[in-house]
C-alpha cells in the first residue's frame, strides 16, 4: 500500500530587498539593485517585492528584464500612508501610491502592501504625533484605508493588504482587531508580518486562526526575545533597534515559522510568504548566506 502524496502547498515563498539592508531608494550603505537580484536568485527565492520605489528600475520593461533572466518574478509593491491624518492628505497618498501601484501591475503582481506612518521617527525617535489614535481618526483611518483599497482595485486590479507595523498605530493585538473589525473585508486584508506581530507581543497563529478570511499576504520574521526585551524596555525605536540585532535569522527567534506556516496552509487559499529580515544597516556580504540558509530552513517546514 502507497503512502498517499501530500497536497501541494498553496504558499508561495519568497523574499525582498530588506532582508538585503535595503531601506531606502538610494543609500550608501545598501547593496546595488543588481546584487540584490543576482542574490536572491541565487538564495533560491523565485518571488521578490519590489521594496522602496526606485530602487529597483522603475521602468517596467527594463525591470521585465532583469527579473525574467534571473527567474525571479514580482508578489507586490509597497506603499506608506497616514490616512488616519484626514482627506486634505488623500492627494499626496494617491501620488505616491499610482507611481507604485502602476509598476506593480506592470509587473504582473496583485497585491499592494500598506505600511501605516510611524508616530515617532524610526531613527532618531522624535515624537512626530499621538501614539494613540482618537475615536474620530480610528473612524477616518477606517474609512480612508476602504477608499484606497477601492481606487487601487478599479484602477489597477490590485488588492491592498495593510501591514501592521511597529512604531505605527496598527501594531499590536488590540489595535490590530479595531482596524479589522472596522473596516470592509471585501476591501481591505492584512499583511501579517510575523515579525513586527510578536515585536508588538501579538500571536500569529491565533491571528490567522481569528481572522483567516482577513489574511492576504505574509511577510515572514522573527524577533530575537532577549533584545525585543532591552528594547522595550528601554523605548528604542524601531530603526536603532533593529541596528541592535532585534530581527534575527530562523529559526533562533519567535514565533516559531512552522505552526505559523501549517495554521495559513490550513486556510486553504493563495498566499505569499516573503521574507523580510530587517538589517538595515547591514555589511554587504552578510545577507548572502542568511538567505540561503533561511531558504534551506523553510523547505523544512513544507515552505
Amino acid at each position: 500500500m502507497t503512502s498517499p502524496v501530500p497536497a501541494p502547498t498553496r504558499i508561495r515563498v519568497g523574499s525582498a530587498p530588506d532582508s538585503w539592508g535595503v531601506w531606502f531608494p538610494d543609500d550608501p550603505l545598501q547593496v546595488p539593485w543588481e546584487r540584490f537580484l543576482d542574490e536572491v536568485a541565487e538564495a533560491g527565492y523565485p518571488w521578490i517585492e519590489l521594496g522602496p520605489y526606485g530602487y529597483l528600475p522603475t521602468d517596467p520593461a527594463r525591470l521585465t528584464d532583469e527579473t525574467r533572466r534571473r527567474g525571479l518574478s514580482v508578489s507586490a509593491g509597497t506603499v506608506f500612508t497616514g490616512l488616519h491624518r484626514g482627506p486634505e492628505v488623500w492627494d499626496a497618498t494617491w501620488a505616491h501610491v499610482a507611481d507604485v501601484a502602476g509598476l506593480t501591475r506592470a509587473m504582473g503582481a496583485e497585491h499592494l502592501v500598506v505600511i501605516p506612518s510611524f508616530w515617532r521617527d524610526d531613527r532618531t525617535g522624535e515624537v512626530l504625533e499621538e501614539r494613540t489614535l482618537t475615536a474620530a481618526q480610528w473612524r477616518t483611518l477606517a474609512r480612508q484605508t476602504e477608499r484606497l483599497g477601492r481606487e487601487v482595485r478599479e484602477r489597477y486590479g490590485l488588492k491592498i493588504v495593510v501591514h501592521p507595523h511597529a512604531d505605527t498605530h496598527i501594531d499590536n493585538e488590540e489595535n490590530v482587531a479595531r482596524f479589522l473589525d472596522a473596516t470592509d473585508s471585501a476591501l481591505v486584508s492584512l499583511c501579517l508580518d510575523t515579525g513586527h506581530y510578536a515585536y508588538c507581543g501579538g500571536d500569529s497563529v491565533e491571528l490567522i486562526e481569528t481572522y483567516g478570511e482577513r489574511i492576504g499576504y505574509l511577510h515572514l520574521k522573527q524577533v530575537d526575545p532577549g533584545i525585543l526585551a532591552e528594547v522595550v524596555a528601554d523605548e528604542v525605536p524601531f530603526g536603532p533597534a533593529v541596528g541592535r540585532g532585534v530581527m534575527c535569522e530562523p529559526p533562533a527567534g519567535v514565533p516559531a515559522l512552522e505552526p505559523v506556516l501549517a495554521a495559513a496552509g490550513r486556510l486553504d487559499v493563495d498566499l505569499f510568504a516573503i521574507v523580510e529580515q530587517d538589517m538595515y544597516p547591514c555589511p554587504p556580504d552578510r545577507p548572502l548566506p542568511i538567505a540561503r540558509r533561511t531558504r534551506r530552513f523553510l523547505r523544512s517546514c513544507g515552505a
